[in-house]
């Protein structure tokens, strides 16, 4: 009875939805574990909710009988619903754990990283999906001449069907081709670690793109202990995968090589959030990419994948995003105008004194980006906002582009 029952898996993604009527959580599990889909009742989720690996058989049993207006509840039936939602790969067991060791495995063992959006997210036919970038990237008006060297981009990582104007404005500029490109993604399941590199090779329906494996074990060198131990981020991450697939389309010849580093949610991993702190953890590994950005044999571009505030009840925010985006776009404008004129202080005091409160994902890899970028000027292209009123919450998002 005094048992301490297993953890509610920490890295799954709950978000509240209406469903018929009723109010459920909806669970996803990028390790695909999880049906696709699976949503359960509020009751439930707050009951799975107080598994912290403190939980014991009896207190799950009175908050059982709690939540059900004291009608009795018997022991097996606290461990019929735990059988169930072990079942369901919802606790971290033991049941669990061998099945996702099996599947980082198979996938840090793989020489090339397939694409896990095409067919859902954007077209597995080469063809359709050449004609649906091209209709992307003619969605915005070209009413001016980019002048300079176009030495860095910030891109969204939204979905295409959403963030068509700003894609467009990110790529449709691009004209000379890199000789390689540093790809700055957000780890989103990234959770204990700075970075995450890998040195495979990235397929999509429009080809396979090469890894300049050389650079990425000098990273991988340079920073040791902030380093993923394994690439299995990168798997379902699409903040990488999206990029390429632009680059390709407007490169077709695909000589460039892809450079793909996933960046943590430094709010969480750092001692102290302040850029001071940042830089302590992250200082050789940084001095090493700027290295790899300004050696002079290679036309290297650097390309940040990345949205910006994530507001509303899906996001965790008690208000719908309505009332939350003045305050918001202030901030992600802020944080824009501190990027494009390379004041990496203010853009961390900007994250600082909000601490975070808009959930800007692309918060670390700018950070990243901010400490390699040369000599250059940044202009702000397009930015804009889109609101998914199902779940009365909104994400921001952005195209930037430096010039030298």
């Amino acid at each position: 009875m005094n048992e301490t029952l297993p953890l509610l898996r920490r890295d799954l993604e709950f978000f509240p939805i209406q469903h018929g009527g009723k109010q459920l959580i909806l669970i996803r599990d990028h390790f695909g574990l999880v049906q696709e889909g699976k949503a359960v009742p509020v009751q439930l989720y707050q009951i799975m909710a107080q598994l912290d690996g403190t939980t014991t058989i009896r207190d799950l049993q009175m908050n059982l009988m709690r939540q059900q207006g004291g009608v009795l509840v018997g022991t097996d039936e606290v461990r019929n619903l735990l059988s169930s939602l072990d079942e369901s790969f919802l606790l971290d067991s033991e049941r669990y754990r061998i099945a996702r060791d099996r599947i980082i495995e198979d996938f840090t063992s793989k020489r090339v990283r397939p694409c896990s959006h095409c067919g859902s997210a954007y077209p597995q036919n080469p063809l359709e999906l050449r004609v649906r970038l091209d209709e992307i990237l003619s969605s915005q008006p070209r009413d001016h001449v980019q002048e300079g060297e176009i030495v860095a981009l910030v891109s969204p990582h939204i979905d295409l069907a959403v963030g068509h104007k700003v894609y467009s404005s990110a790529y449709g500029i691009l004209k000379k081709p890199p000789s390689r490109v540093v790809l700055l993604g957000v780890g989103h399941h990234l959770v204990e670690d700075l970075f995450s590199l890998t040195d495979k090779d990235f397929e999509t329906p429009l080809g396979v793109v090469k890894n300049d494996i050389s650079s990425v074990s000098k990273l991988r060198e340079a920073g040791k202990d902030i380093i993923a131990s394994n690439d299995f981020a990168h798997r379902s991450e699409h903040s990488i995968e999206f990029q390429v697939i632009f680059l390709q389309y407007l490169f077709p010849e695909n000589n460039f090589t892809i450079i793909p580093i996933l960046c943590g949610f430094v709010q969480s991993l750092l001692p102290d959030y302040e850029r001071k702190a940042y830089l302590e953890k992250t200082g050789p590994f940084l001095k090493q990419l700027k290295k790899i950005l300004m050696e002079p044999d290679e036309e290297t571009l650097l390309v940040a994948g990345v949205d910006l505030s994530h507001i509303g009840p899906k996001f965790g925010h008690e208000m719908p995003a309505q009332y939350l985006k003045n305050q918001s776009e202030t901030h992600d404008k802020n944080l824009l105008r501190y990027l494009s004129i390379l004041d990496a202080d203010h853009f961390w005091k900007e994250s600082r004194d909000v601490k975070d409160q808009f959930n800007v994902c692309g918060f670390p890899a700018l950070a990243c980006m901010l400490e390699i970028l040369p000599p250059c000027t940044g202009n702000i292209l397009n930015y804009q906002f889109w609101h998914e009123e199902a779940t009365r919450s909104a994400v921001s998002f952005s195209a930037v582009v430096f010039t030298s």
